[in-house]
């Protein structure tokens, strides 16, 4: 099988067909997720500031800093889970990928190993970058160099554990984001709610007529608007987003039990002692 033919970290990862540092198995780079949400920020604000003035775009750019904020995590947030996205599906391609030979007894010992490598190697470029293979690699290798079959088993469980715990950390970042984005909504109603009340107050304080005090509490229900309208726009971001974020998570799961049941299906029933088939026909 030809290099080009095989599958390749380097070539179908995302990050790395854009120039950028890719990151291992389902990581993203979050440098790059920061440059592109960065990006899509500003083109969303200068289309806002084209448009005609009206509810919707007065809710993004007359409500202070904050929208500016949490429109820019927002997108952060969804280029790290649209990247994941396409990282997850690039692992899943692994599990399609046969790599024993196609006799059915056949018998997984320290000397039959190099050949499953030889058939990795054949059709896989950098295994050490897929979940999958990179289990499977790390126990042929100490089974090729130890010879003990009893660990193979252990060793597979402990690169599932290291998986699920990789899997967990790549998730801290956008965990962060999903917790500021509602916290920098109630700032804005906060913000909206001074500002009104201090209105209304200095209103109070110089003794205001009738007719000041109307105007005045219209002042006051328009800060309550802005107030509303941020915390709404902040929570219906950090609801789409969380949806999503379940949505990868779950998915990523699933591709990890999926790991450990090809790793069982296709190695640890495999594994026999060398005299293994002299020793059962001598009983």
């Amino acid at each position: 099988m030809t290099s080009d033919s095989r599958l390749s970290w380097s070539r179908l990862d995302i990050e790395q067909r854009l120039g950028f540092r890719g990151a291992r198995f389902t990581n993203v780079n979050s440098t790059f997720c920061a440059i592109l949400a960065a990006v899509c920020t500003v083109c969303f604000y200068t289309i806002l500031y084209v448009l005609p003035t009206n509810w919707f775009t007065a809710m993004f750019t007359q409500r202070g800093m904050t929208p500016f904020a949490m429109v820019f995590l927002a997108f952060w947030s969804l280029f790290i889970l649209l990247l994941k996205w396409s990282k997850i599906n690039l692992q899943k391609k692994t599990l399609k990928i046969k790599i024993l030979p196609p006799d059915l007894d056949f018998v997984l010992s320290p000397n039959t190993v190099d050949q499953i490598l030889r058939n990795i190697n054949d059709q896989i470029e950098q295994p050490k970058y897929f979940f999958l293979f990179n289990r499977i690699v790390g126990a042929l290798a100490n089974l090729k160099n130890i010879g003990m079959i009893s660990d193979v088993g252990d060793i597979l469980r402990s690169y599932n554990e290291q998986d699920i715990e990789s899997v967990e950390t790549s998730y801290s970042l956008l965990n962060g984001f999903l917790w500021a984005i509602p916290v920098l909504g109630f700032i804005g109603t906060v913000e909206g709610l001074s500002k009104a009340i201090g209105i209304f107050g200095n209103v109070l304080a110089n003794g205001a007529n009738t007719s000041a005090l109307t105007t005045s509490l219209q002042s006051v229900t328009g800060g309550l608007a802005t107030a509303f309208e941020t915390t709404l726009v902040a929570l219906i971001f950090a609801l789409t987003l969380h949806l999503l974020a379940t949505a990868m998570k779950k998915s990523e799961d699933e591709l990890l039990i999926a790991c450990s049941e090809y790793c069982s299906q296709n190695i640890v029933a495999h594994l026999r002692m060398p005299n293994y088939r002299n020793e059962e026909q001598k009983s």
